[in-house]
């Protein structure tokens, strides 16, 4: 087994690790105080070529791999984790389905503004009564001579404020008495819809989370993404790969955190040695270090079974679970490094805390990834 990164990888890694380090690191802490959306961040993001990344270079895209779209994610959300959720978004929730489900015509259309940064890419999925029970989807779609005319709502939607069109899914039918749910790509400024920027977060600040509010949207019929009636295997897929930035953002924060606390505990002294010099601290420094180590490895691992065209639903759900339960973990200790000081604003750990606690709940919550990783080995 090969565990180099690639010459083309390697490159990526270290440009954005400097860019994540001298642009993206020195306004996270005010953007997190203000939620103030990093717009020119994104903008510099685009002109390096990193919007599109993983996507065809005739849609205006890198052609690079899941594992450079996996280290960008985590080198942008070691910095500053609003800034790595919006891209990972971006490219797993908006531009990925319409990569794999869209006619040439809707990569050309849609997909291309959002390899140019033009648009951000967004994912209209969730519900109030449609969590991770996606099957309970409410929203409908009823046909109309050549149009859907769609009716419904979505909430906790990434981006959406700066996305000029999405993908959202919706009901379009009933067979055999169960809901026919299809994928179809809407414009934002379609009349009807109406996006809602208010939410109270506990973290992650920075990002766009939005309500979609759709009273009778008219598009088009040839805007259904995909085939009819297959919209929730379609998003089914799509989470697969989101799975891996979430865990790749999962990866940053703790990485980001085991950062601050072995910083701290060098210059603190207490009883007249360094923090570092003590075995209760070395040994949970030493764990923070192998739990990261192995998280990173289960990222890499499913970002390269799936650019090998192999199965990775179950790695991805492992990688998920694993590396977002020790960004908490991870985060947690670096508070309790810190002592006093951790609880306070200005060390910044509390906010890899608040941070790292959404990635146990979006796109699929832990308990989710143990039912879909139960399935995978056969019970």
């Amino acid at each position: 087994m090969n565990f180099d990164l690639t010459q083309e990888q390697q490159m990526i890694k270290k440009t954005i690790k400097e860019f994540a380090d001298k642009v993206v690191a020195p306004g996270a802490v005010d953007r997190d105080r203000t939620n103030e959306f990093p717009k020119e961040i994104f903008k510099q993001l685009s002109d390096m070529g990193m919007m599109g990344l993983p996507f065809d270079e005739k849609y205006g895209g890198a052609g690079a791999d899941t594992t450079s779209f996996a280290i960008v994610t985590e080198e942008l959300s070691r910095a500053c984790a609003s800034t790595g959720i919006t891209y990972s978004a971006h490219i797993s929730l908006g531009g990925a389905p319409l990569n794999l489900f869209g006619t040439e015509e809707q990569k050309e259309k849609y997909l291309a503004p959002i390899c140019s940064g033009e648009s951000f890419g967004a994912f209209g999925l969730t519900e109030p009564n449609a969590g991770s029970d996606a099957g309970g989807t409410e929203t409908r779609a009823v046909e109309d001579g050549d149009d859907w005319v769609i009716n419904g709502s979505k909430v906790y939607i990434t981006n959406a404020s700066y996305a000029k069109h999405l993908a959202i899914t919706a009901i379009t039918g009933m067979e055999n008495g169960k809901k026919e749910i299809s994928a179809i790509i809407v414009p934002t400024d379609a009349e009807g819809f109406t996006i809602i920027d208010n939410y109270e977060k506990m973290g992650l600040h920075a990002s766009n989370t939005t309500e979609l509010v759709l009273e009778n949207v008219r598009v088009p019929k040839e805007n259904l993404l995909g085939k009819r009636g297959e919209g929730f295997k379609q998003f089914l897929v799509t989470l697969d790969g989101g799975r891996i930035g979430i865990a790749a953002m999962a990866v940053g924060i703790a990485q980001a955190a085991f950062n601050r606390a072995l910083n701290y505990s060098k210059e603190r002294k207490q009883f007249g040695k360094s923090l570092s010099e003590f075995q209760i601290t070395q040994f949970k420094l030493a764990d923070m270090a192998l739990k990261i180590e192995l998280a990173r490895n289960m990222v890499y691992k499913a970002a390269w079974l799936k650019d090998q065209g192999r199965p990775f639903t179950k790695e991805a759900s492992m990688a998920k679970l694993y590396a977002s339960e020790i960004s908490m973990e991870v985060a947690d200790e670096a508070i309790q490094i810190h002592g006093g000081y951790g609880y306070m604003k200005e060390y910044e750990v509390e906010r890899y805390m608040r941070d790292a606690k959404l990635l146990e709940i979006g796109e699929g919550t832990s308990e989710v990834q143990k039912m879909v990783i139960a399935r995978q080995i056969g019970c």
